[in-house]
């Protein structure tokens, strides 16, 4: 499957569109306090366990959306868009979205 954040893809025609396709995952309040309790684990202003589970829900969510363009019969998504908002009471969850529209390509 190949993604994009681009409306197309270099040397491929799309042939047909499938539909939006999304994906989310939520990271819940219990994963920020494990994240301040290991404050010790930010070097530079970054902390690198805050940034794996980031990259752990987004690539939960880029597995949806990848599920959901396959079981569409699509080769690819494109004009992906991925948002990061917090919700739930007080914020206190972070939401990783991404979208696309999934498509056929030339064979």
């Amino acid at each position: 499957m190949k993604l994009s954040t681009t409306p197309t893809l270099e040397g491929h025609t799309i042939t047909a569109y499938c539909g939006v396709v999304t994906g989310e995952a939520i990271l819940g309040a219990n994963i920020f306090r494990d994240f301040f309790a290991g404050i010790r684990d930010i070097v530079g202003g970054r902390s690198g366990a805050y940034e794996k589970e980031l990259r752990r829900a987004r690539e939960v969510a880029f597995a949806e959306l990848t599920a959901q363009a396959a079981a569409l019969g699509a080769d690819a998504v494109v004009g992906i868009d991925i948002d990061y908002e917090t919700v739930g009471k007080d914020s206190t969850m972070l939401m990783v979205s991404v979208s696309g529209t999934a498509v056929k390509l030339s064979r």
